[in-house]
């Protein structure tokens, strides 16, 4: 998930202490852990469903957001992190299901009836429903196996649908939050800086036709 493996990149860069990849994933379930023992503890506020909910989502779209991060950190700041965003884009995955099972379960009751109304009558959840099945093929991809067995540069390809989840998943955000505080500006801003950074750097490395050989 996340982005092109690349073994000639994983060497450049500032390469930080290794940590094994396991404890990133205990260090990223931490928020969800603490999330679902304050609702049963009640400390969520007056509406803790909906805190619970848009909590899990919130931490899916950081996470995502991490997964976009770690090239352009290699690459402007020399480090290098591309050992762990494998597991930085499945946490992002995994909160990402966390949420929906909240909103389908615990918010819902999955009375599926009233989940396809949501569907069809509110953006913001058609966006995170598609957000979310877009998400499904990168998750079930992301190991060695899928790699060998589709190929490098067919796996490459799908996973560039990493920036289209990263759309998705801000622009459900930004719908969900009515007001518009700043906040959920701030992240479509970073997601914009992300994704542009990486339109940037490609129309500067894509050769001009007279620069390309005959």
């Amino acid at each position: 998930m996340a982005g092109r493996a690349s073994a000639s990149g994983a060497g450049k860069g500032f390469a930080l202490p290794q940590v094994p990849k396991i404890a990133v994933y205990i260090a990223g379930f931490i928020p969800a852990v603490w999330l679902f023992y304050a609702g049963i503890t009640d400390q969520l506020g007056a509406d803790p469903m909906r805190y619970l909910e848009q909590a899990l989502g919130l931490w899916a779209l950081r996470f995502l957001i991490g997964s976009l991060a770690i090239t352009p950190l290699r690459q402007l700041l020399g480090i290098n992190l591309l050992r762990y965003r494998r597991a930085i884009g499945l946490l992002a995955f995994y909160y990402a299901a966390l949420h929906l099972i909240t909103y389908l379960v615990l918010d819902q009751g999955l009375d599926f009836a009233a989940i396809w109304a949501d569907i069809v009558k509110r953006p913001y959840i058609t966006i995170g429903m598609a957000t979310f099945v877009v998400l499904v093929p990168l998750a079930l991809t992301s190991n060695n196996a899928a790699i060998r067995r589709m190929g490098g540069q067919a796996w490459a390809r799908l996973h560039r649908l990493v920036y289209l989840a990263a759309i998705g998943a801000v622009l459900h955000f930004v719908l969900v939050v009515k007001s518009w505080p700043p906040e959920p500006l701030v992240y479509a801003a970073i997601v914009a800086a992300l994704l542009g950074y990486r339109i940037v750097r490609s129309m500067v490395k894509k050769p001009s036709p007279r620069q390309r050989p005959a």
